[in-house]
């Protein structure tokens, strides 16, 4: 039962991607590593370029609108509109206040932005969900907004960049809905992943820190996940205990793919870890095959660089990955990093795949994932159903609308260069002064329906506007920039970090 009798959940979901990127492989070969370092080694495709001419509030204008457009809501249904981002370009005016231009003449909308690092879409999700639930809700929608830019210095972590904003409706009677008694929560003070400077976009990032934390962040909340389970079940219930593979799929935080697929494997050491914990002492001395037998009593906290481990952990856990993971996978890789919207994207990528197969029925389980550093991190299980009470919101009707494994084929590859085109242009934004006008790429190479930086007039203030849904795009294999901004980039270039002094 999700929610009592009221099935609160997610009733529809949008995505936005950028319309060009470039492929890891032959990013590979640009920055002259070995083949395979960012294909095989982060098990990533793409990234999602994002230059000037797209800021947080536009790619949440776009994705946000997109919504409203596919399932003709009226402004005046919204009741909740919450943002969760950590790209901010303003320390008090927040997103949320600016896609109340999508609102007009409808001023009575509660909700916020939510930051912690890639946290804070969920939080959004998780307020919206007890806002519905409860008894001060008034009958509208909650919209919940996950966008950012995940922008990174030249060096080791730049391929781990990319864009995105999913656009998630929160109601009651949901085809995917949550039961607020099966997810756990953890919470940390670390310092694995931050932005102290913000003279800058780039975060400060201690990467081997920042796995441990995701590891230590996934176990903490599966381990309590199972508990809370097997609470809403009953302490009678026959039914197995909630382990790795009790969900049909799972969605999780994603940087890059090949954390994911490790960090599931952690999962089935935790399993095999407390399957031991239960065992007799008989059957403990005669259990020799297990394949993680070694590793089943040696303390937690020494398994997290062992490289044998890893290894065993990818063997055991390699079919229940590909059958769980290969729909939810499929979006980011092709995209790339998109902070708090990447869990979401995964969500909106099993949607679009298994829900287009018709594989994604009633009564089936989405366990998800999300991490966000420093560190916040939740597990809870969706729950698929048919709404018995409107027809308009269905689990075929959102593989429908999203598309999103065609939309993401439509988009144009450009020279793996272009990557440091598009961050070199954010960098000088950032550090430009107002008055500014964007410049990269031209506003034809968008999508229709895009909304984008128009300009940052000299009071500050940031204007936008949208590309027309019947506008023809600029063709293919055309400069992404103006010339005089490419004789810009060759005349002054900027230092290795991307900082450039603030105008005074």
């Amino acid at each position: 039962m999700s929610s009592g009798s009221k099935n609160v959940g997610i009733m529809a979901i949008e995505v936005y991607t950028p319309s060009t990127f470039v492929l890891q492989s032959k990013l590979e070969e640009h920055y002259g590593v070995a083949q395979g370092k960012y294909t095989i080694g982060l098990g990533q495709e793409g990234i999602g370029l994002c230059g000037d001419v797209e800021d947080i509030n536009s790619l949440a204008l776009t994705v946000v609108k997109s919504l409203m457009e596919k399932y003709n809501i009226d402004p005046n249904t919204v009741g909740r509109l919450e943002v969760g981002t950590e790209t901010l370009v303003d320390k008090s005016k927040s997103t949320k206040t600016v896609l109340m231009s999508l609102f007009p003449g409808n001023t009575d909308i509660e909700g916020a932005t939510v930051v912690n690092a890639c946290y804070g879409g969920t939080a959004a999700l998780l307020n919206a969900f007890t806002w519905v639930e409860s008894d001060g809700w008034d009958g509208r929608y909650a919209i919940v907004v996950a966008a950012d830019i995940a922008a990174y210095a030249k060096g080791p972590a730049r391929p781990t960049c990319g864009a995105g904003a999913v656009a998630v409706l929160v109601g009651r009677d949901a085809p995917l809905a949550f039961n607020p008694r099966e997810r756990a929560t953890h919470a940390a003070h670390v310092w694995d992943f931050f932005k102290p400077d913000h003279t800058v976009e780039y975060p400060t990032v201690d990467g081997a820190l920042s796995q441990v934390c995701y590891y230590q962040a996934i176990e903490d909340v599966y381990q309590r996940l199972a508990q809370n389970v097997k609470k809403a079940r009953g302490e009678n219930s026959n039914d197995q205990p909630f382990d790795s593979e009790s969900p049909d799929y799972w969605v999780f935080h994603a940087p890059y793919n090949k954390l994911v697929q490790k960090s599931y494997g952690r999962m089935f050491l935790i399993d095999a870890r407390r399957r031991r914990h239960e065992e007799s002492e008989e059957k403990k001395e005669s259990d020799t095959a297990n394949p993680l037998e070694e590793w089943l009593t040696k303390p937690i906290e020494e398994t997290y660089s062992d490289k044998a481990l890893e290894r065993a952990l990818k063997t055991v856990s390699a079919k229940a990955y590909e059958q769980r993971f290969n729909d939810s996978n499929s979006a980011s890789k092709l995209n790339g990093n998109t902070y708090t919207a990447s869990v979401f994207i995964g969500l909106a990528s099993l949607v679009d795949k298994a829900g287009s197969r018709g594989d994604l029925s009633p009564g089936k389980t989405i366990g998800v994932f999300s991490y966000g550093s420093g560190a916040l991190a939740t597990m809870y299980r969706l729950h698929v159903r048919e709404p018995t009470e409107q027809s308009t919101f269905t689990v075929a009707k959102m593989a429908e609308a999203l598309k999103l494994t065609e939309r993401l084929a439509k988009r144009e590859e450009v020279h793996p260069g272009e990557l440091d085109m598009a961050l070199d242009t954010r960098a000088r934004m950032h550090g430009a002064g107002a008055p500014y006008t964007p410049v990269y790429p031209t506003v034809g190479r968008l999508f229709p329906g895009t909304y984008y930086l128009k300009e940052i007039d000299a009071k500050w203030r940031r204007v936008y506007e949208r590309v027309p849904l019947d506008a023809k795009m600029e063709p293919h294999g055309t400069s992404l920039a103006p010339e005089s901004v490419l004789r810009m980039a060759d005349r002054d270039p900027l230092p290795e970090d991307g900082a450039k002094k603030q105008k005074v």
